[in-house]
């Protein structure tokens, strides 16, 4: 809660609009911050071979599978899957199941999954079974893009046969399912410019919406919270101060409870920073009695190929400590080893 509050002091008090420019001058292919790149000299039918070898090895070449998985694209594995099939007639994910075990089977699998089979075997998971983990279908459907939610819907119907959509509705409720599904529609806002006006008739609707009446107007604070581009939320939060001296900080967790409340910390969070929000995320997992596995294998997984490199940096900025550190201090095995690996050099 202390972190949330920070964030919207943050983006509150500075006077000039200097960090959302930074939004705006944003090219429309930005500079590559993952950790994982392509195998320049890539051979699928070699690396499907290589794979062969080291699971038939005595015990499993468990560091050959690290070298190879880690040191290739998505797009790699996937060629790499294909060529193993066709050659040996069996699914590589299958076979490494059997030749796996544990969280560090869990990490493979993940690797050789597309990213938005990844996401929708995720959302899946964690609406298995009894109980719902509300705050991994909170960080996916935040987190991407309009064109990945798309994907992933599309891959959920494929491999489920189901609705994404209808599973949220069958396994969440309120305010929180509406919220979900209004990220759903993959609709929202991702022009770079801030649009000053806008913005102020936001601050002004949220307020009255909430802090002005008796009562709140949820449907005003997931429209805004859900359709606006990140830049143009942080403006928002920027102008609200001019409507109320609570702050717009105070006004979420005052009007907003349970997984509402989280989910929208979660929006502004990633709003104003989406590495910081993952380092944040990649800390919690890893304090106090054991770890999230899970939780620390989807984000390191997830964003290998997208901004690992910069939630490394928020990490140790944030905590004094290089998150390989805690990995080294937290887990053990071909587990450690493999996330190490995705890390990088750093």
């Amino acid at each position: 809660m202390a972190f949330f509050k920070k964030i919207f002091k943050k983006v509150t008090d500075d006077e000039s609009d200097q960090d959302l420019d930074l939004f705006v001058k944003t090219p429309v292919k930005p500079p590559y911050y993952g950790t994982v790149t392509p195998e320049p000299h890539f051979s699928a039918i070699r690396d499907a071979a290589a794979l062969q070898k080291a699971i038939k090895a005595k015990g499993v070449d468990e560091a050959a599978i690290i070298d190879l998985l880690v040191k290739r694209s998505n797009d790699q594995r996937q060629q790499i899957k294909a060529a193993y099939q066709l050659d040996t007639g069996k699914p590589l994910e299958g076979v490494l199941k059997s030749a796996l075990k544990s969280d560090f089977e869990n990490v493979v699998l993940s690797l050789l999954m597309s990213p938005a089979h990844h996401d929708a075997h995720e959302l899946k998971e964690a609406m298995k079974g009894l109980g719902t983990k509300e705050h991994v279908l909170s960080e996916i459907l935040i987190s991407r893009s309009n064109r990945q939610i798309n994907e992933i819907k599309k891959v959920f119907k494929e491999v489920y046969d189901e609705d994404l959509e209808e599973d949220i509705r069958n396994d969440t409720s309120g305010d929180f399912m509406t919220t979900l599904l209004a990220l759903c529609k993959a609709d929202r806002n991702e022009q770079h410019y801030i649009d000053d006006s806008l913005a102020n008739k936001d601050a002004k609707a949220l307020y009255a919406a909430g802090e002005k009446r008796k009562g709140t107007d949820i449907a005003v604070f997931i429209d805004i919270f859900t359709s606006r581009s990140g830049p143009q939320l942080c403006k928002v939060m920027k102008l609200y101060s001019q409507y109320s001296e609570e702050g717009l900080a105070d006004a979420v967790m005052n009007e907003l409870k349970g997984d509402t409340e989280d989910c929208f910390m979660a929006l502004v969070k990633c709003a104003w920073n989406p590495a910081t929000y993952f380092a944040e995320k990649l800390h919690l997992a890893m304090k106090g009695f054991g770890n999230d596995s899970d939780t620390i294998t989807r984000i390191i997984v997830s964003r290998s190929e997208v901004d690992l490199k910069n939630i490394l940096k928020e990490y140790k900025r944030l905590h004094q400590r290089t998150l390989q550190e805690d990995i080294l201090a937290e887990t053990k095995g071909d587990f450690e080893k493999i996330l190490l690996a995705l890390c990088g050099d750093n």
